[in-house]
């Protein structure tokens, strides 16, 4: 089965989203930032952006779920900001991305409203910088944040049940 990878920047919405998703179909949901090791959680947390070194063994981590859960299908978030991270998380399996995109502003506000997350708006920028948007090649459709997560996620679901 196709793992659903819900990704985007800091913000986006992908917990809420990757936790409505799975529900809807039934399937075991993962949070990213569980795959992090604690270095990276320091490194984040004092301001300082993860480097493609960093992401590394969290992305291996990610695909080997993805692995795990080619039979059962699920859905796991993963900002999977560039195209080769976005191949790393393939080697696990079939996937397909709901790649949430919204506004910086958006994105800064609902960052500065959650409470308890380690990631400071502070690394928004960096994190923007290297988002590749998904190439014509790869499975998946980009949704507008500005709509509210039951549109969003009707929207995800129906062009996700299109490509299976």
């Amino acid at each position: 089965m196709t793992v659903i990878v819900v990704m985007g920047v800091s913000g986006s919405g992908k917990t809420t989203i990757g936790t409505v998703l799975a529900n809807a179909l039934d399937v075991e949901y993962a949070e990213a930032d569980t795959f992090h090791p604690q270095a990276n959680i320091d490194k984040m947390t004092a301001g300082h952006p993860l480097t493609d070194e960093d992401r590394a063994p969290w992305l291996e981590a990610i695909a080997g779920w993805i692995r795990d859960h080619q039979d059962s299908g699920g859905v796991v978030t993963s900002s999977a900001l560039k195209r080769r991270y976005r191949d790393v998380l393939g080697t696990g399996g079939a996937v397909w991305f709901a790649h949430l995109h919204g506004d910086r502003e958006i994105l800064a506000e609902r960052m500065k409203s959650r409470s308890g997350h380690f990631m400071p708006v502070s690394l928004l920028d960096s994190q923007l910088a290297d988002l590749e948007p998904l190439e014509a090649d790869e499975p998946g459709a980009v949704f507008d944040i500005r709509e509210t997560p039951a549109e969003i996620t009707e929207a995800a679901l129906t062009a996700f049940r299109e490509h299976a």
